[in-house]
């Protein structure tokens, strides 16, 4: 199969911001980006790491960066399959942009549909749409960029987070609040940093877990359950998976031992957790893969955090990767699981061996005709 792999890569998200400043600020003061803004961008080696994995499995590949020229390139080269892991970097669809672009080009292309993207990285409608369908998740409200603050009657602990992104971007330690006063001053601070309403969540202090899951339809499989033990974290840190504690206090020299795969749980609190993530996955309409984070509350529920229907699969296992991690516990090495969810996307698009063939002799006959 030819395959292009879009991407935004971290050089990538560095262009597309000075590009935003210089067309949309002009000569207006610009402060510094907060640190974790580029932390969804993938590194070289990751990138390189997923081109080399399809090549391993027979695949003929291309990378395609998810800039103003992926139209063009993605349109040029004309793949049977977009595996798609761009990011993006600005606004509610930032997720939806190749995907956007696929549909346009009449390009097949891996993961989850652009309502879906964009539904998903919005934390407010995620909940909102949960809710409707009595999923359990934790009460919340959202404030707006210059909205009044009304606490009033907002229960403490309570969890503050930017409302539109990914990989614990705005999700710091201090994030956790006791008390309606430092909430106030959080809610103002992130506000000004990723000039975005914030979501205001009632902290739930039981057992977290993160499940992986591929599939689509009734054929969607859990992957091994991974908990997520925050024993090692420092002793006056807040028991969340904060962007400290998965790029700061993890690192390569000395990586945090919090995930356990397969999780230790009963069968019961198993079938509760798989029947919540496969439940989730089919009301939000993710397609072939999906990461969904979940929390216990006081009894024992399971809780929807939130959804990653474009989950993190970087290669080296010290890096804590959790999608990798459940694949690899479920026996599947890295090629193995990209190839897989190539072919679950495949057959969701109807791309099989005969298609492939059918659509090799239509290029080859298209080449034949121009070089006449």
């Amino acid at each position: 199969m030819r395959i292009a792999v879009a991407y935004s890569s971290k050089k990538g998200l560095q262009k597309e911001y000075r590009k935003h400043l210089e067309e949309f600020l002009f000569d207006q003061e610009e402060e510094p980006p907060p640190s974790d803004f580029f932390a969804e961008g993938d590194s070289e080696c990751t990138i390189n790491a997923v081109m080399e994995a399809f090549r391993s499995k027979g695949h003929t590949v291309c990378g395609v960066e998810a800039d103003d020229e992926a139209p063009v390139n993605l349109a040029r080269s004309r793949p049977d399959m977009v595996f798609n892991i761009a990011e993006g970097l600005f606004g509610d669809f930032r997720e939806s942009y190749i995907p956007m672009v696929c549909e346009r080009l009449g390009l097949p292309y891996s993961g989850s549909g652009p309502l879906t993207l964009a539904v998903c990285l919005n934390k407010e409608r995620t909940k909102e749409i949960l809710s409707y369908h009595s999923i359990p998740n934790a009460r919340f409200m959202t404030v707006s960029p210059n909205e009044k603050i009304n606490l009033d009657g907002f229960k403490f602990p309570a969890i503050i987070k930017p409302v539109a992104e990914g990989s614990s971007k705005g999700i710091f330690d201090d994030s956790v609040v006791d008390d309606a006063r430092t909430a106030k001053k959080r809610i103002v601070e992130k506000i000004r940093k990723y000039r975005q309403p914030v979501i205001v969540e009632e902290f739930l202090d039981g057992r977290e877990f993160t499940v992986a899951a591929w599939g689509n339809g009734t054929g969607f499989e859990v992957l091994p359950i991974i908990s997520i033990s925050y024993d090692e974290l420092p002793s006056n840190a807040r028991k969340i998976y904060s962007y400290e504690a998965k790029w700061v206090w993890d690192t390569p020299e000395k990586p945090l031992d919090i995930f356990k795969c397969p999780a230790d749980l009963t069968s019961k609190e198993k079938k509760l957790i798989e029947d919540t993530v496969r439940k989730t996955c089919a009301v939000l309409g993710v397609k072939d893969l999906c990461r969904v984070d979940i929390r216990f509350d006081s009894k024992g529920v399971p809780n929807v955090l939130e959804l990653n229907p474009l989950p993190g699969i970087l290669p080296n296992p010290d890096d804590n990767s959790c999608f990798p991690k459940a694949a690899r516990t479920a026996g599947y090495n890295y090629p193995d699981m990209l190839d897989n969810i190539i072919r679950i996307a495949a057959k969701r698009w109807g791309i099989g061996k005969e298609s492939e063939n059918r659509r090799t002799g239509e290029r080859a006959a298209k080449k034949s005709r121009k070089s006449k």
